[in-house]
Formats: C-alpha cells, structure tokens, sequence
C-alpha cells in the first residue's frame, strides 16, 4: 500500500507542477511580451484589420499572398496537415497551388517558386514570408494596382523584417503589415 500512496502523491505533485504552475509561468512571461500574449492587433480605420501574429488569406491579384494554411487560417484550431510528401492528396495539393500561382503569375517558372508561398505552415497561421516570396509577387501586384513595379518594389523593401538580433533566422515580410502598407501608399482595391 505505501507504494501506492507514492505514486498517488507524485502524480499528484506532477500535475500541479506541469499542469498548473508551468501553464501559470508561461502565462506570466508572455503578459511581459504584450504584443505577442494577445496578436498584436493592427487597426485601419479605428476597426480591427488583423493581428501582426496571425496570417489571413489574401489571394486577389492586388495584394501579396502569404502562406497557404492547411486550417483555412483558423487561429482556434491552429496545425499543419500532417501529411507525408508521399501522400498523394498533398502532392495533388501542391501542385494545384503551383499551378494557380504559375497562372496568376506569368513569367514565372515552377522552379522559381519559393516553397513557403505553395507550402503550408506548422501552425497554419503564419504572418510571414521570405523575401523571396514576396519579391516574386511584385509584378502580379503592380500590374494589378496599375503602379509600377519600382514603386511596389520600394514598399516590399520597407516592409522586410530583418533577422532577430541581426542573425538568427532570416529575413521575412509580414503579409497584414505589407498589404496594408500597400494601401495606405497607393490606391486601394
């Protein structure tokens, strides 16, 4: 019997500690990092157009495309799709995704496009792209908007994120920030 009490009392000391004391610190450390604990809301117009920490689906031909998501964007059921590059629905949708980007997007190769603008995330909200991506987009925006490319150019560059601390990771484009920037810089579609 003393055994079981044993097990009884560290079961029970384990689900305090990882089930309530761990969640709690966590809990406090992000209240430190406001921007983040909550998304990081981003208004236009005194409403609510996004969060910086969350990706949204833009797919007209006016505005940058990020990531696709593999939840339809849906921060309450955040993942991936957990499929196998054998499966064959995943290839079939990639290649569908390829196939409409090569579409929207003359004069770009399959080889040209970067894997983040046709693979979906770990999470199936990310914000961001590699400048690469956004990069490859700028013709299909600026024929879109009726701008030119060197005036979209410069908006993408102002909007590149650089790594953190200078040199972990890489540079990236948050889509909501660029979009957005896109708009306030040039007429709205």
């Amino acid at each position: 019997m003393k055994p079981f009490i044993k097990d009884i009392k560290l079961h029970f000391v384990t689900l305090l500690i990882f089930g309530i004391v761990f969640p709690l610190i966590i809990w406090l450390f992000s209240l430190g990092e406001p921007t983040s604990a909550f998304g990081n809301p981003i208004y236009k117009n005194g409403k609510i157009a996004g969060f910086e920490n969350l990706g949204q689906n833009f797919h007209s031909d006016g505005y940058f495309w990020g990531r696709p998501s593999a939840v339809n964007y849906n921060a309450a059921a955040t993942g991936g799709s957990n499929k196998s590059v054998s499966d064959s629905f995943y290839n079939a949708t990639i290649q569908e995704r390829i196939n409409d980007f090569l579409k929207r997007n003359p004069g770009v190769k399959k080889e040209e496009i970067p894997s983040d603008i046709i693979t979906a995330s770990g999470s199936g909200v990310d914000p961001h792209i590699s400048v690469q991506a956004a990069i490859i987009q700028i013709k299909r925006v600026a024929k879109a908007r009726h701008l030119p490319e060197m005036e979209v150019t410069k908006i993408v560059i102002e909007n590149i994120a650089p790594p953190l601390l200078g040199m972990f990771g890489t540079s990236k484009v948050n889509v909501l920030k660029l979009n957005l920037s896109l708009d306030s810089k040039t007429k709205e579609i």
